[in-house]
């Protein structure tokens, strides 16, 4: 895929992933246009202030709950990442509603004004959190999941595609734990939930890299999901505030110990490539003969019974690894720069 001549909107697009994505999509790929889809106008200023004024960058004030703005905004696109959501558990928990409204019905608005639109790919962002999800949050990001695969059933004869990206936890970004951190290693104390805590972890950059191969290389109906490193929260909070005191302060409602990315359920639906998981739809009614593109003939089978979960990863991240993976976002941090 060529992405010279293409028009790519981005919803949430003023977001830490949204900037990361169109700095390297314009340095890197010079697509025809690039659209930032957001409802926040402050954000969109300040995102012009620092450097985000590129002759090929387009900014549309909207929110994902408006149909019939999104149909404007998807005029002539090609692609879309969709990466507008309600992200704060406790937020969630708290506006239910609001969390449905976007994360569901946003999403759903999304699907219906690409198929009205003829948008080619549609590309979503998920999250571990949607694997047997016990808060609101990860319930809502499940459904929009499914939407987004079987909504692939829509599109018939059309060329629209739609698929998504499930990671983990990503460093340095605005909603991560590493701000936290280093705001509460000044007062010299960091506070950890759980010292039995694992996550799954991945860079801005991993992230927005991954996105952009996923979209290249996606047929409809595909959940992504990279190979990634797990850690401990209490490493972390080790590698960041060396000298400060550890305060367990007990698990958060709806928050886990360890993290999914694929359930055993779906790992039997599941490839395995070397660097990542490609899960299957188990009803792809669109797809062709003989499988989705060429997963089947390049993947692998996952045995019986395998679950890919933070605390049984076989790759982790030392206490020297994440100092090194953060010292340049506690730099970002110290200036004011970190998105």
């Amino acid at each position: 895929m060529d992405w010279k001549d293409k028009v790519v909107l981005v919803t949430g697009g003023t977001g830490s992933f949204g900037k990361k994505f169109i700095r390297i999509l314009l340095d890197e790929y010079q697509p025809a246009k690039v659209i930032v889809f957001s409802r926040d106008e402050l954000k969109q200023h300040e995102m012009r202030q620092a450097g985000y004024d590129h002759p090929n960058l387009r900014y549309f004030i909207g929110d994902v709950r408006d149909l019939q703005r999104m149909k404007r905004a998807f005029n002539g696109v090609d692609v879309v990442i969709h990466a507008a959501a309600l992200k704060q558990v406790p937020a969630c928990e708290y506006n239910p509603m609001e969390a449905i409204k976007t994360n569901i019905l946003g999403s759903s608005n999304v699907i219906d004004a690409a198929l009205d639109s003829g948008v080619k790919k549609v590309l979503a962002l998920s999250t571990d959190k949607a694997v047997n999800p016990i808060n609101l949050y990860g319930a809502t990001k499940l459904a929009a999941e499914k939407l987004f695969v079987q909504s692939n059933a829509y599109a018939g004869g059309m060329a629209t595609r739609f698929s998504c990206v499930r990671y983990g936890n990503v460093v340095g970004s605005r909603g991560s734990v590493v701000p936290v951190f280093l705001k509460q290693r000044a007062a010299g104390k960091v506070t950890v939930t759980d010292d039995r805590m694992t996550r799954f972890w991945i860079s801005l950059e991993q992230g927005v890299r991954f996105v952009i191969r996923c979209v290249e290389k996606m047929e409809g109906g595909e959940v992504f999901v990279p190979k990634i490193p797990s850690m401990k929260v209490v490493d972390l909070a080790r590698a960041i505030a060396p000298d400060a005191d550890l305060e367990i302060v007990g698990i958060r409602p709806g928050e886990k110990l360890h993290e999914v990315l694929i359930s055993e359920d779906e790992a039997r639906t599941t490839l395995e490539l070397d660097d990542m998981y490609v899960v299957e739809p188990e009803l792809a009614f669109w797809a062709q003969k003989g499988g989705l593109h060429e997963w089947e003939r390049i993947g692998r089978r996952l045995p019986d019974g395998f679950r890919y979960i933070s605390n049984t990863n076989t790759d982790w991240l030392t206490i020297d690894q994440i100092a090194k993976i953060t010292a340049p976002i506690e730099e970002q941090y110290l200036k004011g720069t970190l998105e």
